[in-house]
């Protein structure tokens, strides 16, 4: 096997750091190459994209002034919701006369851009979106590349969709994953403004998101590499501290400041740089599976259905099913877990999982019938199992057990969700 790692996402600290990156803007006379003056970036026109929520917002307006003064033209686009297929087609087209995104906005926001950019430098890369399969994963060719450069300007924490080269996107039969290394932006923006309106329970629900991403990877793969292993041990237990940090402040009564935010954004994108992984498995981490078709199916937010379903999936490690995971593997990175916590939590990992869920305040009550799990169970064998290799061999009936461990049941006749 031929492994590799590189970052090609230049991180910067603070929105006002877009006015160097440019540079001077290139003049219209003939001034060097491309009209270009020394030491700044071709591109003169800029779109930036933003959330509908974060349209009026500081950072939206730090950007902006960040812009103007790098004398850039810039044209303000607002959006709303998760993205489909048609609307990131038509976010494309309407770029076609940039030659800078700028996106400000949450995961699925920057999943827009990201996979509009890619439209926009490779229309073909449009057959690959749209072309009909049942599986829930689309790869795109190493061919593929973004010819528009995209900077991600991340207002949410604990999907790092920043510095990922992943983006979801929103099909009839739920969301689907997309894959390629054309989809990871040229910079990344981490500003403590553009998390200071976040709610303190969707800063809670970040880190276990960010925490879930790389122990996922971590337990789900049964190699032992000692280097990749440190490094992955570092992150969590460095994320478990900094959301026992955030129980103490919301505890309190307080809101976190900028430097909590502003670390657990960034340890949140690391999480995704891909030395934490390098050599493993890339479908270990099987819960995303779950949660992903559990949340999409269910209409609940996708940190409700990972919280749900964290402790019935480590149980089942633990108990020795090699498909989902490691049991050893489980044990070592819970004891370092575990040694984080102010207080005492259960040696057992999966109770221990839970009661950290519970004491860092992250909903993880779902209700559903006996009917409507054993549909989701189906779909998510049918996007992600049954010859894939995303489930590991996982049958309908094990997945609808987990569900059904992860979930209170409600009467047959009420069929409801909540």
């Amino acid at each position: 096997m031929n492994l590799s790692w590189h970052c090609p996402t230049l991180t910067l600290f603070g929105a006002d750091g877009l006015t160097e990156w440019l540079g001077p803007a290139p003049s219209i006379g003939p001034a060097g190459p491309a009209g270009q003056r020394p030491d700044g970036r071709p591109e003169r026109t800029v779109t930036v994209l933003v959330d509908a929520a974060v349209a009026d917002s500081p950072i939206t307006d730090r950007v902006r002034t960040a812009l103007r003064a790098a004398r850039r033209d810039a044209t303000v686009v607002v959006t709303n919701g998760p993205g489909d297929v048609d609307g990131v087609v038509a976010l494309a087209e309407r770029l076609a006369d940039t030659e800078l995104l700028v996106a400000v906005g949450g995961g699925a926001l920057l999943d827009q851009a990201k996979l509009a950019a890619v439209l926009r430098g490779d229309p073909a890369a449009r057959t690959r979106l749209t072309v009909p399969q049942r599986g829930g994963l689309i790869l795109l060719p190493p061919q593929v590349r973004r010819g528009l450069p995209l900077v991600a300007v991340p207002t949410t924490v604990g999907t790092g969709a920043e510095l990922s080269a992943a983006a979801c996107l929103v099909f009839p039969r739920g969301r689907r994953l997309v894959l390629g290394d054309a989809l990871q932006p040229d910079v990344a923006v981490l500003d403590p403004l553009a998390t200071s309106t976040l709610p303190s329970e969707l800063l809670a629900e970040g880190v276990l998101e960010a925490l879930f991403r790389v122990v996922g990877m971590y337990v789900g793969d049964h190699q032992d590499l000692p280097t990749e292993d440190a490094l992955a041990e570092t992150l969590a237990t460095r994320l478990a501290v900094l959301g026992h940090e955030l129980c103490r402040v919301r505890q309190a009564g307080g809101l976190p400041d900028d430097r909590l935010r502003l670390e657990i954004a960034k340890v949140s994108g690391l999480t995704q740089l891909r030395w934490t992984y390098l050599g493993r498995n890339r479908y270990a981490a099987r819960g995303w599976y779950l949660a992903n078709e559990l949340s999409s199916a269910l209409g609940l937010r996708k940190m409700t259905a990972v919280a749900a379903l964290l402790e019935p999936l480590w149980r089942a490690v633990a108990a020795g099913d090699q498909r989902l995971g490691s049991a050893h593997r489980l044990h070592r990175i819970w004891s370092l877990l575990r040694a984080t916590a102010p207080g005492a939590l259960p040696e057992d990992p999966a109770a221990g999982i839970g009661a950290l869920i519970d004491s860092w305040r992250v909903d993880r009550r779902i209700e559903a019938g006996a009917d409507r799990i054993a549909e989701v169970a189906s779909r998510t064998v049918r996007a992600w199992g049954a010859g894939l290799p995303m489930l590991g061999g996982l049958t309908a009936d094990d997945v609808r057990a987990l569900l059904a461990a992860a979930v209170r049941p409600v009467p047959a006749a009420a069929g409801a969700v909540h």
